[in-house]
């Protein structure tokens, strides 16, 4: 788990890509990774499986592959890290899962004084998802929904956000992860079921 605070923006070293998932090395500035421990790649929760000096491997899934931008990394590419929360740590952000729902394309980025507005495509089937004011992780940042539109959603980021992760290397048509905030999750998948079945029904199946 994590809270969507990006700690380090880390170069992608090495990268081999296969049927049956991947392997990536990633060069990076924190020092305290051990094997076992989790991290967030752009959002998607990886296992560290070596660590070599500043250099973290991780395994991929084809899951990983087919439902992140991990698959088109390249040597150089620069990715948002994130060690997994502890139990005293700050919640900076919200609570980000590392499980990607969907890749989506930017449709625009473009600086609104200091800062830049950022808009995204959404799948019309996960719109309900989305609300003004709520939060969202995209490539492992927690962003706040500014405005929800058809087919979209509008994110201001702020200087600090632009300069610290790899959105200042991101640009219009760029597939960026996107994780949907759990607790909307919940929230649809309940009232869902609320539609079809009677509360009474649903207390007595607990």
């Amino acid at each position: 788990m994590f809270t969507g605070i990006v700690e380090d923006v880390g170069k992608v070293k090495e990268i081999s890509l296969r049927s049956g998932g991947g392997v990536i090395k990633v060069e990076t500035k924190l020092g305290d990774i051990k094997v076992g421990d989790s991290v967030s790649v752009n959002g998607v929760c990886l296992t560290a499986v070596e660590v070599s000096g500043r250099t973290v491997t991780f395994e991929m899934s084809p899951e990983t592959l087919s439902r992140s931008n991990l698959r088109f990394l390249r040597v150089g590419s620069p990715v948002n890290l994130e060690r997994s929360l502890r139990p005293d740590s700050r919640m900076g952000g919200h609570l980000v899962m590392g499980h990607v729902d969907f890749t989506a394309r930017i449709i625009s980025f473009r600086p609104e004084g200091e800062h830049r507005d950022l808009v995204i495509e959404v799948p019309r089937d996960r719109e309900v998802f989305f609300a003004e004011k709520g939060s969202v992780a995209v490539d492992g940042i927690s962003l706040t929904v500014n405005r929800v539109k058809e087919g979209s959603i509008s994110i201001t980021i702020i200087p600090f956000t632009f300069e610290n992760t790899n959105l200042r290397f991101r640009r219009v048509g760029d597939l960026v992860n996107v994780e949907i905030d759990p607790i909307a999750r919940y929230v649809v998948r309940f009232m869902s079921i609320m539609e079809r079945k009677d509360l009474g029904d649903l207390l007595e199946d607990l």
